[in-house]
């Protein structure tokens, strides 16, 4: 019964290697969509992983679960498993692994709590900072001007979104400007990079000693901006574009020599203002293709002996 420590192996390989490769490529600033795509396979080969371990593990040490898990397959199918031979380490091997699987729920859970306490909090701010008229219904309106003298944009997901901007924003980006932040912050609504940003929070405060979950939640916060900087330039340009992020970030200390929460503008602005050619269509098919796979790697070895048996 060597197929759950095999799958405990495959995880740890995919966990080590995979965000290394990802590193040295030098197509996921030029197509972060793809990128996007390719770690949330990665992670989820990951998770994967640790799952099926956990369901044989579990289905070798005890006969109720092996019976729900094995209730449909062929006699034939449950012997090649070879669950008698499983020794003491299976039961500990699944327990060990099922609480990993709560933890991760109860991370994500209080994840969701949080970003909707802030959500209420910031609408909070929002209605005593801009009041609804009288006769004006709330929700109404998708696009909330705010009075500041900060430069600033930014989109309040929930079940009644909106768009902030600031009458400073307003004041010191001119036409096509405004309407590439705004495509900005659209492109984020649109792909829901706010369930991206929490699962990736999530996994990464839960098992903060696990560096691959460090990576995805860091590389998550960095690739949703290039993506959407990508939907605004295609609209608007690249250089409107830059100028629109210099426009809201240039009074933040973001491009002086000291860090700053902001540091990745910067590097945004330099990737507008010096393209690089996208990927053929072709390779970006492959490239999505290859990271769909990993995902299935994990299930194909789990199945191995079943397969094997009823060939």
């Amino acid at each position: 019964m060597m197929v759950p420590a095999v799958l405990l192996l495959l995880g740890v390989l995919t966990a080590v290697a995979a965000p290394r490769l990802l590193a040295r490529a030098d197509w996921p600033d030029r197509e972060p969509v793809v990128a996007l795509w390719a770690w949330q396979c990665v992670v989820a080969a990951v998770l994967l992983c640790c799952a099926l371990s956990m369901t044989l593990s579990a289905a070798a040490a005890w006969q109720a679960v092996r019976g729900h898990v094995f209730a449909t397959a062929p006699r034939a199918v449950v012997e090649a498993y070879a669950f008698g031979t499983a020794g003491a380490w299976a039961p500990t091997t699944a327990v060990a692994l099922a609480c990993g699987g709560v933890w991760s729920a109860a991370m994500l859970l209080r994840e969701l709590v949080r970003a909707r306490r802030r959500r209420g909090l910031r609408r909070a701010e929002l209605l005593v900072r801009a009041p609804l008229l009288p006769g004006e219904e709330p929700g109404a309106e998708r696009l909330v001007v705010l009075e500041s003298e900060r430069p600033d944009a930014w989109w309040l997901p929930g079940s009644t979104p909106r768009l902030v901007v600031t009458t400073a924003a307003l004041r010191r980006l001119q036409g096509r400007q405004l309407d590439a932040v705004l495509a900005h912050e659209q492109g984020h609504a649109r792909a829901r990079h706010d369930w991206l940003l929490h699962c990736s929070a999530a996994l990464a405060e839960g098992f903060p000693q696990v560096p691959v979950f460090a990576a995805f939640r860091d590389e998550m916060h960095r690739l949703v901006e290039l993506a959407a900087d990508d939907v605004a330039s295609r609209r608007f340009g690249r250089l409107t574009t830059a100028l629109a992020l210099v426009g809201l970030n240039e009074d933040r200390g973001v491009f002086g020599p000291c860090p700053t929460p902001r540091a990745d503008v910067p590097e945004r602005v330099h990737r507008l203002l010096t393209p690089r050619t996208r990927l053929p269509a072709a390779r970006r098919l492959r490239l999505t293709a290859v990271a769909s796979l990993v995902p299935v790697v994990p299930v194909l070895v789990a199945l191995i002996p079943g397969l094997h048996a009823l060939s």
